[in-house]
């Protein structure tokens, strides 16, 4: 039995422990989650009119500074339930990092120690890289989106009849969240291409090779998630499509560790090799034979 077989053994555990560690993990994580929840549902009216400011940064690039930013709601209970909305994906965000700390506490008994250790780095990144998406859509797509919007109406003057923009204010928050989401989902192109490279499912090859595809896919779901204006189609494309080309130079960093540590093996296993026939070469001590 080898010593990553004697590992893996040591972590088995009958079937009852494993519904019983899982119980405790998913109570940890709705905790977690239920306690974010009422957090951010508590400053909710603070946490919408901090989204509504790239809305105002979109006013003040369209020239309206002396328009007033305002929202709407046309139900009664609209803005109540926009932000129990708006808590419930607070929430997530910010329980985040506990709920991915306890899949990996549950997963990681079963794991072997290199491999451990190699999904750490991802799990770290994984949120690093939402809030990257996050953070772009937050100070340049969403004043760009609105500053398109917002060039789409009418002053009245001329002659014309006067349109003027009163987005709704669940329409503005799934407008973006959705933003937010799209772009947080497409930053972890990396972490999904560099876990599939180290089991070997991906080599930097083939996505060099499939670059015409990848672009061709980075338009059309960019025109699923993003509303449907060319601005927010073409601002999401565009990073997944350089994050494309940033997970084949992260593919070829792996290979490029995984074939010195491989030509390291072959130099270990070699000199071992030698040793072993240099001593079984060697003569024999004569005093041991007499």
């Amino acid at each position: 039995m080898t010593a990553e077989d004697d590992e893996v053994d040591k972590s088995s555990a009958p079937l009852i422990d494993h519904l019983i560690e899982l119980r405790s993990r998913l109570m940890w994580s709705i905790g977690g989650f239920f306690i974010a929840f009422l957090v951010c549902f508590f400053f909710a009216k603070e946490l919408f009119n901090l989204l509504v400011i790239p809305f105002k940064w979109a006013v003040s690039w369209a020239g309206m500074t002396d328009q007033k930013v305002e929202l709407i709601y046309t139900a009664p209970q609209e803005f109540f339930f926009t932000q129990i909305k708006l808590a419930m994906f607070g929430g997530l965000v910010i329980a985040f990092p506990l709920i991915a700390a306890q899949i990996y506490k549950f997963v990681a008994p079963g794991l072997y120690k290199n491999e451990r250790h190699a999904f750490l780095p991802f799990l770290v990144a994984s949120p690093i890289l939402f809030l990257m998406g996050g953070a772009l859509v937050y100070f340049f797509f969403t004043p760009m989106v609105m500053w398109f919007f917002l060039a789409m109406q009418q002053t009245g003057e001329g002659g014309e009849v006067q349109i003027s923009l009163l987005p709704k204010v669940s329409e503005y928050l799934s407008l973006i969240m959705t933003l937010i989401f799209s772009f947080g989902l497409v930053f972890q192109l990396p972490v999904v291409t560099t876990l599939m490279a180290r089991v070997g499912l991906l080599s930097a090859a083939g996505l060099a090779e499939k670059r015409k595809w990848a672009i061709v896919i980075a338009f059309v779901v960019a025109a699923v998630l993003t509303p449907p204006d060319p601005v927010s189609q073409i601002g999401l494309a565009l990073p997944t499509i350089l994050l494309y080309e940033a997970s084949i130079w992260a593919v070829r960093l792996i290979e490029r560790r995984r074939e010195q540590e491989r030509q390291a093996r072959e130099r270990d296993e070699a000199a071992a090799d030698e040793r072993r026939r240099e001593a079984a070469a060697a003569p024999a001590d004569p005093v041991n034979q007499a």
